[in-house]
């Protein structure tokens, strides 16, 4: 969805009505996101550090790897969930699952050395059928955000791993709130292939945004559309490409 439609589909988006914070309790812990399907194996599962050829940083700690990891690993350690780091973290591993329903394939490697980038991995589009998207992803789990957070991420470019340069990489801002008129402008003038995703700590979707520029790098013809929920009184953002829907969730066999 381009920045130039996206200050109407912006307002609108505003007027959508919250679902309750259960709701969006159940949604996140019932999705097929990943940390669901095996939370069984979760303590154990490791990823493997080359994907498709992609040799992926190392993570930041070895004591979690998902949110269910971590959520144990927080009570062993007595962390309270009202510090920065319980919230940096635990906003980090929402997006991550979360963002899977949308064909997002990434993992931590925030670190002290990371150039502002928390997130990296694919993202799997109809659009680019030769391979996923590679992308870069920054998370503020913070009140507000604002033009400077856009400028910020175009950092990230310049920190970002060997395999995530080049053409056919883009970068996502995802924050727990809509994105505001500023931030739009800021997005559409920016000469880099960037976007924006508002994502609940529960792990509800609310946004997604991107530029032209990230349309030049891949994101041809595709868009957001709004599906309501059978049996719920809530409107689902879902993926479009060519102007109609995708299945939701949407990539669960590609890698």
């Amino acid at each position: 969805m381009l920045v130039p439609e996206l200050l109407r589909n912006w307002s609108a988006l505003r007027r959508l009505p919250r679902p309750s914070l259960a709701l969006q309790h159940r949604r996140l812990y019932t999705s097929r996101s990943v940390f669901t399907r095996d939370v069984e194996e979760s303590s154990t599962a490791t990823p493997p550090s080359t994907v498709n050829g992609l040799l992926y940083p190392d993570p930041p700690t070895t004591a979690h790897h998902d949110l269910p990891s971590f959520l144990e690993h927080a009570e062993r350690m007595g962390m309270t969930d009202k510090t920065p780091t319980f919230i940096g973290t635990h906003f980090e591993y929402t997006a991550i699952a979360s963002l899977s329903d949308y064909g997002f394939h990434l993992r931590r490697i925030g670190g002290q050395s990371d150039l502002g980038i928390d997130l990296i991995g694919t993202w799997a589009v109809p659009s680019s059928p030769q391979r996923p998207l590679r992308v870069l992803v920054q998370c503020k789990a913070s009140p507000k955000s604002g033009p400077g957070h856009i400028r910020e991420l175009e950092g990230a470019f310049n920190g970002a791993p060997a395999g995530w340069r080049g053409s056919n990489v883009l970068a996502f801002l995802v924050t727990n709130r809509r994105a505001t008129q500023g931030t739009m402008e800021a997005l559409r003038r920016s000469r880099w292939p960037m976007g924006y995703i508002s994502c609940t700590r529960l792990g509800h979707i609310e946004q997604i945004v991107w530029n032209r520029r990230a349309e030049d790098e891949g994101l041809h013809e595709m868009g957001i559309g709004l599906r309501h929920s059978l049996g719920q009184d809530e409107e689902q953002l879902v993926l479009t490409f060519k102007g109609k829907h995708l299945p939701f969730p949407f990539g669960e066999e590609a890698s």
